[in-house]
């Protein structure tokens, strides 16, 4: 199959307003010609933002609209599998935003449905086609640092540090929402797709530092029941780059003072770092501090943060649409259902591993 012009379906106008839509809008072989929100007015107005056609508040015209390839899923976790099987039945492509489900169970059902369906349906970890995070893969399968024993991450984001943000899907564990999930799956994902291997144990502790928001619509101050801090201890499974190595993880949306996304990879050879829009800093073992390594940045949305999430949808967007015009099921290095299945497994085991033990001193 090959098609001129990709047509395109937005489910959700919160991270597809901000990145998908102006980055879709960039390709000359796509159009976005349906968006859907469980608001009308949001759907509405982003519609009338961007010149879309068609708008509604009911996600089903938007996957039935006979025009319609591909499927974007930017809603809340609880929503995914629903509206993914939805798709998937109508044979259409499916761009699904983690974390892919709620659990693995609802995750397992997803991925059966694609592979049985045998269409593209990819899980979007995006910052996968950052041009700095493509080279930094590259120089460690080279050898660039030996085998890997340790990483870290640390993820900072203070902007749920404040008691003035209302109360959202984000603080409600049933739709999904949560430090852990929305940012913990970039993660894990990461370290998948980096090392190649998966993380065979996790240790995680959870935190709510924020424990009420006030409702936006009643006024009423409601309980908090997801993590605005996720902390994480790691084992990795020995690989072609691992070799009993550990990890650890920092994750927080409260913590001051500047936005930080960076991960370190520590190896019998030297050490590696890469910072938020794909910075890459290199030293060998006698080295006694960090060089950075020239790389060539992708684009970044006008009129957002520029944290690199958009720099790597820029660099991943034209990807998807090219291999929905030559008929492909698979994209390099592109997450599918079956990396986001696994991206669940360790989330649902962390989630498991939250246990407190206390210490008696008496």
């Amino acid at each position: 199959m090959m098609e001129e012009k990709v047509k395109i379906g937005i489910i959700g106008t919160g991270f597809a307003r901000k990145v998908q839509i102006p980055a879709f809008q960039t390709l000359p072989n796509a159009e976005i010609v349906s968006v859907a929100s469980g608001h009308l007015e949001n759907a509405e107005k982003t519609a009338k933002d961007f010149h879309i056609t068609h708008f509604t508040d009911n996600w089903r015209e938007t996957i039935e609209r006979n025009d319609v390839d591909l499927i974007c899923i930017t809603t809340p976790p609880n929503l995914h599998k629903e509206m993914t099987l939805f798709a998937l039945e109508r044979g259409k492509a499916v761009l699904c935003e983690k974390p892919m489900a709620i659990n693995v169970a609802e995750a397992r059902e997803m991925m059966d449905k694609a592979q049985e369906k045998q269409v593209l349906a990819l899980v979007d970890f995006e910052l996968r086609f950052q041009n700095g995070r493509q080279k930094a893969r590259k120089m460690l399968r080279d050898g660039e640092i030996g085998k890997i024993i340790h990483a870290k991450y640390n993820f900072r984001n203070a902007s749920r540090g404040t008691l003035e943000v209302p109360w959202n899907w984000w603080s409600d564990e049933m739709q999904g929402g949560g430090a852990l999930g929305a940012i913990g799956s970039h993660i894990i994902d990461s370290f998948h797709w980096f090392f190649s291997t998966e993380i065979s144990s996790v240790f995680c502790q959870l935190q709510t530092h924020v424990k009420e928001r006030r409702d936006g619509k009643s006024g009423e101050m409601r309980q908090v029941t997801t993590d605005d801090e996720a902390n994480l201890i790691l084992r990795f499974a020995d690989g072609d780059l691992t070799e009993d190595a550990t990890g650890i993880v920092s994750v927080s949306m409260v913590e001051y003072p500047k936005y930080q996304n960076r991960i370190e990879f520590f190896g019998t050879e030297g050490a590696m770092r890469v910072e938020h829009r794909g910075e890459i800093f290199l030293a060998k073992k006698d080295d006694e501090d960090w060089r950075e390594i020239e790389v060539d940045f992708d684009e970044p949305i006008a009129g957002i943060p520029d944290t690199g999430f958009s720099r790597g949808f820029t660099s991943f967007a034209p990807k998807i649409i090219e291999a929905i015009c030559e008929g492909r099921t698979e994209i390099e290095n592109a997450a599918t259902f079956e990396d986001g299945c696994k991206v669940q497994k360790v989330l649902d085991a962390a989630r498991c591993q939250n246990l407190q033990a206390e210490i008696n001193w008496s």
